[in-house]
């Protein structure tokens, strides 16, 4: 009896400190926001990853903040727009084709997805080899050419123009990340490789370092086949000289923008804390301090040059700083 006693005693511990810890972790548990990011060498990743190791970010109480690696823009897209992220990084033009059903082979209306802010702008490079007589877009026909990682923005920008170049069928396609296309490119498998992403690009240095580059006037390939008009979301803009070894000139390119974007059920309260902890002296420091790519966010560049509508936690905070 004693020992039955004794059991029961025991049992009843450990069913009341169960209980005890259940309850704790319930009160306690926060809310999962998964941040969207990119491919290992690419800016989206650097988004991600600085939103999440910001220490003020890491001290909120109500909720964490995961970044996550993905394909890039247009997989953001659309795992944002399902709610598989709640946040994520995505080039201006894909959210607007996607919110109007204007995606190469896919008429979904992404209306899930809200702007929260804009983060930089982003060129569109074309790394070739000095000497290797490649100075226009069509002049790539029968070459090796890596393309970015598919379901990247990277990829359906390169399909976009490339296709409008008329050359997107006569290359030979790599589908790969940046870092893999510059060793291969250093390795001589690739004749050319692809990017669409903010400079100075680690990708691009690592080519630099082993090879003799030259990017390509994307610019004047563009103008001169009406792509602009075609395509007015992109806007004009050169990577300076000297941004690369060896690269002394102006690379007159075009480029989207990289929008921050979030579900809409993503809470108001917390999209509108976390842009109070980033878009604070401190926190545009420590984006800063990560990538100098973000140099131009500020409380006045944030809500520009955005046509998607805004998350009502971004439209709140925008409104009370006079934006």
């Amino acid at each position: 009896m004693i020992k039955r006693t004794f059991v029961n005693s025991i049992v009843g511990l450990a069913i009341t400190a169960m209980c005890i810890f259940a309850f704790t972790s319930e009160t306690f548990a926060k809310t999962r926001i998964v941040f969207g990011g990119g491919p290992a060498g690419g800016t989206f990743q650097v988004v991600a990853n600085s939103i999440q190791v910001y220490k003020p970010v890491k001290a909120v109480k109500e909720f964490s903040v995961k970044a996550q690696t993905s394909a890039g823009s247009v997989e953001n897209l659309r795992k944002t727009n399902s709610g598989k992220q709640q946040m994520s990084t995505v080039y201006s033009g894909h959210v607007f084709l996607g919110r109007n059903g204007m995606m190469k082979n896919d008429t979904r209306k992404y209306k899930n997805v809200l702007a929260v802010a804009w983060l930089y702008g982003a060129p569109a490079q074309l790394v070739v080899k000095k000497n290797s007589g490649i100075k226009s877009v069509k002049d790539l026909a029968g070459k090796k050419v890596g393309v970015g990682n598919a379901g990247s923005g990277a990829f359906a920008n390169c399909e976009l123009f490339f296709s409008h170049m008329g050359v997107w069928d006569k290359i030979e396609r790599n589908a790969m990340g940046y870092n893999d296309a510059a060793a291969a490119f250093g390795n001589n498998q690739l004749d050319a490789f692809w990017l669409f992403t903010a400079f100075p690009s680690g990708a691009v240095i690592m080519a630099a370092q082993t090879n003799d580059i030259d990017l390509i006037d994307l610019a004047a390939d563009a103008k001169s086949t009406g792509f602009f008009r075609k395509y007015p979301y992109f806007g004009k803009l050169s990577v300076p000289a000297y941004t690369y070894k060896g690269v002394n000139y102006d690379a007159p390119s075009f480029q989207d923008s990289a929008l921050w974007v979030a579900n809409s059920k993503v809470p108001a309260d917390v999209v509108y804390k976390l842009l109070t902890l980033i878009y604070s002296d401190a926190g545009l420091k420590h984006m800063y301090g990560q990538k100098k790519t973000f140099k131009k966010m500020s409380l006045k560049t944030g809500p520009s040059n955005i046509v998607t509508p805004f998350h009502p936690g971004a439209e709140r905070f925008w409104k009370e700083k006079g934006m």
